[in-house]
């Protein structure tokens, strides 16, 4: 057997393709792992186990994406900041699913517009940390679930990467169900948003709506069409996305289709996040080999330069579909910072050659005086605006938006219809990590988003 040892107690064969070259360069954010042996034996598990996801899904996915880069379509990309094992219920899949096809409906409805769904979620259990030790205990910081326990002592065990695998394998069998089984049909989703408005804020928006919902419904139903057994209405096609950080077990779930071309199994779509996209590291050196379609986040300190060298790298052969760019300015940066990196791609790489996705929610996290992590829905909405004006004045395609959410009734973001305020958030202050957008809060984003999206069609 030829190859070089990689972990101990592992050794790769020969790598015409390069997906180890990644084990020779700067690997940040990766965890302190105490036992070389254990992550090998770790390791060596996740390469045997069945696939999350098939090849043939991230095509499909791409070719999706590519209606969006070309500003034919819109990409929805919602879900937990951290997954948790605990909060990996049927329950609490659900709602995050029931809140992102609710987001949908608005956006398809509110702006004419087809929008491709993806889920963060089904394998978003590991988060970058800025310090390795948490200052306030003194513990190693939490990395995610995938690497330690919220409330435990925190040290590193890779084993908790095969449960993180069997959690993602448990969301991915019920988001699969959830849309083919009829339960995120039109009509039913329709029937979810008439209930949930009916006795809040975003009630008489959605009532406009209702009437061409209806009337859609109406006339599939004159025309003889069985919804139940029409995909277009009683199914939807949903996927899924995490930040692909840990590099053991993105590489551990990467394998080759019947052509060879090797894809990172574990979700549709990876992305690489804004603290690992180093061009000349471990992270945009697995992800620039993968099929999948990649995204990679973009925040304030980029330069343009940087950018086109970050798509040029990720993106060589110009493919349709296949790298999204995330920006997560800030609402007080985006409308001077944005504008540069937009034409710089543009003007090296082609118009719409990539997609163009918002992440309104890490460039805008303060902390209150009672020491809560939270964000404004005034500045999430802020950033949002600005990305569109950004886009508008360049004739370029505002494709999508990338939110953190969850469908409980959660207070840990301020502000929106509800007028959640510094005392509310006490209340249900749930997150693991990051503070996400509630049921009302994701409605209103996608009936604003809607709104813009609209002005810019009839323009």
């Amino acid at each position: 057997m030829s190859g070089a040892t990689s972990l101990v107690g592992v050794t790769t064969l020969a790598d015409p393709q390069g997906l180890d070259r990644w084990r020779t360069l700067p690997a940040q954010q990766q965890p302190s792992w105490p036992d070389p042996q254990a992550l090998a034996a770790v390791y060596d598990t996740l390469t045997q186990v069945p696939p999350l996801v098939q090849p043939g899904e991230c095509d499909n996915l791409r070719a999706r994406l590519a209606d969006v880069a070309r500003g034919e379509a819109f990409l929805l990309q919602g879900g937990d900041c951290a997954e948790t094992f605990a909060a990996n219920t049927a329950d609490g899949i659900r709602s995050k699913v029931r809140t992102l096809l609710q987001m949908a409906v608005v956006l398809t409805y509110g702006a004419s517009v087809p929008v491709v769904k993806v889920g963060r979620l089904a394998g978003q259990y590991a988060k970058p940390r800025s310090t390795d030790i948490e200052a306030a205990t003194g513990l190693p910081s939490y990395r995610g679930d995938a690497v330690n326990d919220l409330y435990g002592e925190r040290t590193p065990d890779p084993t908790r990467m095969v449960r993180a695998y069997a959690n993602s394998a448990a969301t991915m069998n019920f988001m699969r169900a959830m849309a083919t089984d009829g339960s995120a049909d039109l009509a039913a989703v329709h029937d979810w948003n008439t209930a949930f408005v009916k006795h809040s804020p975003a009630g008489s928006r959605y009532q406009e709506l209702a009437t061409d919902i209806e009337r859609a419904l109406a006339f599939m139903r004159a025309c003889g069409l069985d919804l139940e057994a029409t995909p277009q209405t009683h199914g939807v096609e949903l996927y899924s996305s995490h930040e692909a950080l840990l590099l053991e077990y993105e590489r551990a779930l990467t394998r080759p289709d019947e052509s060879g071309r090797p894809y990172d199994t574990s979700a549709h779509m990876v992305w690489v996040g804004e603290r690992t996209r180093d061009l000349a590291g471990a992270h945009v050196d697995l992800l620039s080999r993968l099929a999948n379609p990649i995204g990679v986040k973009l925040g304030p300190g980029t330069s343009p330069a940087t950018a086109v060298a970050l798509c040029d790298r990720l993106d060589p052969a110009l493919q349709p579909g296949r790298l999204t760019l995330i920006t997560r300015m800030g609402a007080g940066r985006v409308r001077d910072v944005l504008p540069g990196i937009v034409a710089a791609v543009e003007d090296s790489r082609g118009a719409r050659s990539v997609v163009w996705e918002c992440d309104p929610m890490h460039g805008n996290t303060t902390e209150t005086a009672s020491g809560y992590k939270t964000r404004h829905f005034d500045d999430v909405m802020d950033e949002v605006k600005g990305f569109f004006e950004v886009h508008a004045a360049l004739g370029s395609w505002a494709g999508g938006v990338h939110v953190e959410l969850t469908g409980d009734d959660v207070t840990e973001c301020l502000g929106g219809a509800q007028q959640l305020t510094d005392a509310d958030l006490a209340g249900r202050y749930e997150t693991a990590c990051d503070p996400r957008l509630n049921t009302s809060q994701a409605l209103e984003l996608a009936f604003l988003v809607a709104e813009m999206l609209q002005s810019r069609r009839e323009r």
